[in-house]
């Protein structure tokens, strides 16, 4: 099922392209914005909590931001905010009692800290009259006072869809052909090619571990999961 997921997500990043910079939601250059949805688990409450985003749509925990790639300039400078967050997510885990998920959060912070590093030098050299930053809000909950299996399950439940958006804008920057370098590319079909393989790992721990649906941490509301 995750396997049409993703299909369908490409799909939709597909036939949602514009032929300029500004998203559906009025915001320019790939900028993201959310704001944090801190429900509680009261009764009767559904317990999903994750940023909240334009239109009422949920990442993190929930539903994606309207993530889009609007033009090499907007693509990296959106990717190393994005990737900054799950390296620091990341390097939560190792607290985890359990060593796949320590293994895996080095993997992460080894991985996309070069990312990082590379595209840093890559907006620096061709983008030098250009911040390089974009007004990012978290799409992952704080995971600082969680442990054991609250440290896991918040962790995989929030990168999931924190995975998603990465290789649906990495694809959507294929799709739309702007990348004015070739080494994006290369490097845009590396974050959607690894992150995917990622998001079927942490699908399988999820459900082994949690009995969760892979759906909470990718579509939010109305689906079923771990609480």
């Amino acid at each position: 099922m995750l396997a049409v997921l993703l299909a369908s997500v490409t799909a939709a990043v597909a036939v949602s392209v514009t032929n300029d910079d500004e998203d559906r939601f009025g915001h320019r250059d790939g900028m993201m914005s959310s704001q944090w949805d801190d429900r509680t688990d009261r009764p009767g409450d559904s317990g999903q909590r994750g940023w909240r985003g334009p239109g009422g749509m949920m990442s993190g925990s929930g539903t994606m931001h309207g993530m889009r790639a609007g033009s090499e300039y907007a693509y990296l400078a959106a990717m190393v905010a994005h990737h900054q967050e799950a390296v620091s997510a990341a390097r939560q885990l190792e607290r985890s009692d359990r060593a796949k998920m320590r293994e895996l959060g080095r993997s992460i912070v080894a991985s996309q800290t070069a990312q990082i590093d590379q595209m840093q030098g890559w907006l620096a050299d061709w983008y030098p009259n250009r911040p390089g930053q974009v007004a990012y809000q978290p799409m992952m909950r704080d995971l600082s006072g969680l442990e054991g299996d609250r440290l896991d399950r918040a962790f995989l439940q929030d990168m999931l869809g924190h995975h998603t958006g990465a290789v649906m804008m990495s694809q959507q920057l294929l799709i739309r052909g702007v990348a004015d370098h070739d080494q994006v590319e290369v490097l845009a079909r590396t974050i959607r090619d690894e992150q995917r393989a990622e998001i079927f790992q942490m699908q399988r721990w999820l459900q082994a571990w949690f009995g969760g649906d892979w759906q909470q941490g990718l579509c939010g509301g109305g689906m079923h999961g771990a609480r």
